[in-house]
């Protein structure tokens, strides 16, 4: 399959079927014994197959991104949501001052409906929809060219659902943004892509 810039491209299959996968083959973060057998997987000039070592970290966050299925479960319990949000920042060599730092995050966490507080509160003392408006935040930091957004409603209520849905239309459509959208709601997909 193929997504453009600026273009949502449903992936749509059972439970088993292969999309979280596929996704974490897109990302390399598939865990042994799975492997990348074949094939390609470009982005621009980029093979994310091909790469190898610390290009395959480089790549994340700033090429390509990731929005998991579980906010609940990825975010860290001990670290404040400033610290989550910066750290992919420091990864990439991104040096701010504090005054910038303070700017970034809260304008992340504007961009996805959240106040400024947010920053300084662990994800336990967040709603399910609030962790996951951080995690697409985190996944905007570095600009990326594609988002992979995983199942990005599971576990939250039909109302905070349509709101997530509603978000990552309007980041997608801000930013303009490739995203593979992972489901196995069809009516979701309908909408989305």
């Amino acid at each position: 399959f193929a997504v453009a810039a600026g273009e949502r491209v449903g992936l749509v299959g059972e439970s088993g079927s292969g999309k979280t996968t596929t996704a974490l083959a897109l990302m390399r973060m598939l865990k042994p014994p799975g492997r990348i057998v074949s094939g390609s997987a470009r982005i621009g000039d980029l093979d994310l197959v091909a790469l190898q070592g610390p290009a395959i970290r480089a790549a994340r966050l700033k090429t390509i991104s990731y929005i998991p299925k579980g906010a609940m479960n990825s975010l860290s319990p001990v670290l404040r949501v400033r610290e989550q949000m910066l750290d992919g920042l420091a990864d990439h060599g991104v040096r701010l001052s504090a005054r910038e730092a303070q700017a970034r995050v809260e304008g992340a966490l504007a961009g996805v409906g959240l106040a400024a507080s947010v920053a300084e509160l662990f994800p336990h003392q967040l709603s399910g929809g609030m962790k996951q408006r951080v995690c697409i935040a985190i996944a905007m930091m570095l600009d990326p060219k594609l988002i992979i957004a995983d199942e990005p409603t599971s576990a939250l209520d039909v109302t905070v659902q349509a709101g997530i849905l509603d978000l990552l239309l309007e980041v997608q459509e801000n930013t303009g943004v490739g995203m593979l959208l992972i489901t196995h709601d069809l009516g979701v997909a309908r909408l989305m892509s």
